[in-house]
């Protein structure tokens, strides 16, 4: 027994209610079970319980032993003086509070039905599972699990919300300037990620804007906080951004990068740093005030139509500065757009209405739903299991779901796990 399943038990009233009484056999009534408090303190706040003929108001403390209420000296702590009913799994001793007062006891083992106990046992069990609930998840009814999914979806963005409130209290609110940061990011994919935040961070975005007149001035003050330039190539156009970020340099007073931390290691081509450095220019050179644009646009299609941008002219020839490769014009495809779409764009959408108090979910999840689910081993595993993902919502839903609740065995969380150990 965990004291968490008897927490569950008591706030959704999981047990023969019409038969409880007390460890001293008088009745109980439960009016209200309380509110769960999660911090220092007894369990429920505020119950409203009969207890024979009397009604009472105050806190429910829950153990899994009447016994462990000594265990941590509640009996000295005032904090316990307004308990009202003692909850335990097994009855072993009376308990008292600082004012020696008695406290009645609901010992709970009496009255609940055995078949949750098999339930949650099986939900539990210790049995190599990828998920707890895998060989029954696929019965639970589809409106529960859409519901649910929507609510996980909306955790997920409320997660990834954190480092933007951060980067806009630190840029104090400029919308445009956290774009550029949380873009830049993005357009280093995983590999390169935390060296492309650096460096758009390392740059004050009104340089951008002064810059932002030519696609050749942006690739040169990007490349160079890179550390691109720290190295000598024999390359025409190497040494012309060279020389402009030199200049960009002193006018700029910017901090010296002393490194070149970008990697190529098992990227494709059309990923290099190089490439998406150029592309990332060219989206600034191409459209001024992009967040303003973003914010307004309502379908991903007009999203697809900002991001239609290309590299400069020497990288159409080129995947690095030492080689020359076949001509191709480097689009950003429609399935990049979508990883901004879903890690950056949704997200700052969603904190910027929030934070001019116009937040409509519902447009939210019209832009989520339009993209397709992404493509990993937890949704191909869901779907497995008969839980597919029709569209983005959906997957990211599912990757709330597995990572914050399953992986942490939370499932008297989950609204599954509920649904299937009350059935």
């Amino acid at each position: 027994m965990k004291e968490d399943l008897l927490h569950y038990l008591w706030k959704h009233k999981l047990f023969f209610c019409d038969a409880i009484k007390t460890s001293e056999r008088d009745e109980i009534t439960i009016i209200s079970v309380g509110t769960h408090n999660h911090y220092a303190g007894p369990d429920f706040f505020n119950a409203k319980i009969k207890i024979g003929s009397q009604l009472w108001a105050g806190n429910v403390e829950i153990h899994i032993k009447s016994s462990d209420w000594y265990v941590h000296n509640h009996e000295n702590d005032s904090n316990y003086d307004n308990v009202i009913l003692h909850v335990v799994w097994e009855h072993d001793i009376d308990v008292h509070n600082s004012e020696n007062t008695a406290i009645p006891t609901l010992e709970l083992k009496e009255f609940v039905s055995k078949d949750l106990l098999q339930k949650y046992q099986k939900l539990f069990s210790k049995s190599q599972k990828w998920i707890n609930c895998e060989q029954d998840i696929s019965s639970v009814d589809s409106f529960i699990v859409s519901n649910w999914l929507e609510r996980l979806y909306f955790e997920r963005l409320e997660r990834k919300s954190v480092l933007i409130t951060q980067r806009l209290e630190k840029t104090n609110f400029d919308w445009e300037a956290v774009l550029f940061q949380l873009l830049t990011r993005n357009f280093g994919l995983k590999v390169n990620a935390d060296s492309f935040f650096e460096m758009a961070t390392s740059i004050d975005f009104s340089i951008v804007r002064k810059e932002w007149s030519s696609q050749q001035n942006l690739e040169s003050l990007f490349f160079g906080q890179l550390g691109i330039f720290n190295k000598s190539i024999d390359n025409q156009y190497f040494n012309k951004l060279k020389k402009e970020y030199n200049y960009q340099s002193k006018k700029y007073k910017l901090d010296t990068v002393h490194r070149d931390s970008v990697q190529y290691f098992r990227l494709r081509p059309m990923n290099f740093p190089t490439i998406r450095i150029s592309q990332l220019a060219g989206l600034y050179s191409k459209h001024q005030n992009v967040f303003s644009k973003l914010m307004s646009l309502e379908s991903v299609a007009e999203v697809y139509e900002l991001f239609e941008i290309t590299t400069s002219e020497f990288w159409e020839t080129h995947y690095t500065f030492e080689k020359e490769s076949p001509k191709r014009i480097k689009k950003l495809t429609k399935s990049f757009v979508d990883l901004l779409l879903i890690n950056t764009i949704i997200p700052l959408k969603f904190i910027y209405l929030k934070h001019i108090g116009k937040l409509d979910e519902s447009v939210i999840l019209s832009l989520i739903q339009q993209l397709k689910p992404e493509k990993n081993g937890i949704i191909d595993t869901f779907n497995s299991l008969k839980i597919k993902s029709n569209n983005a919502f959906e997957s990211q839903a599912l990757l709330q779901l597995k990572n914050e609740y399953c992986a942490k065995q939370k499932c008297l969380q989950c609204a599954i796990g509920n649904d299937l150990l009350k059935s």
